[in-house]
């Protein structure tokens, strides 16, 4: 058995502008990605650059419904290990709005899996509340969020 999370929450904008903010490379640097950015879309079959340093492959692009990524979970030393799994699903809802669920799995049992899921969960809901305000508000609430970003660093585990 495997660790793994889900996480979701609805945003007041209509599917199609949702699942754009977070293939689209400009608008996912303005809300989650913000030190570094995103290098490129959300393509199928390619594999992109998060924060200019961290390898996002991705596995599956269902316009409007579905995207799933790979990326590395690392070791006790912070090195690559194996691959954990991101599948996001957009629903769209009766009042225009988009329930948008995320969920991670694949980290191998034990104190450090354990720890990592959890610091993980807390980026991916970090970035759906992130991603609402921005999509219905315009405010990058990234912006400082973290101490690291203060001072121009993306944010990781050991320095938030």
């Amino acid at each position: 058995m495997s660790l793994g999370f889900r996480i979701s929450g609805r945003i007041g904008k209509p599917v199609a502008e949702v699942f754009d903010a977070v293939v689209n490379p400009t608008k996912l640097s303005g809300y989650f990605t913000t030190i570094g950015g995103a290098s490129a879309p959300l393509v199928a079959g390619t594999t992109v650059t998060w924060w200019k340093m961290v390898p996002v492959e991705v596995d599956e692009v269902t316009k409007d419904k579905r995207i799933v990524l790979r990326w590395d979970a690392t070791d006790a030393k912070g090195k690559p290990a194996y691959k954990t799994r991101i599948e996001m699903n957009f629903e769209p809802l009766e009042d225009g709005g988009t329930f948008v669920t995320i969920a991670e799995e694949g980290w191998r049992e034990g104190g450090v899996g354990l720890k990592k899921s959890y610091l993980n969960c807390e980026g991916w809901s970090q970035m759906l509340a992130c991603m609402k305000a921005y999509l219905e508000f315009g405010i990058n609430l990234r912006d400082g969020y973290y101490r690291s970003e203060l001072r121009g660093e993306p944010a990781n585990e050991t320095n938030i």
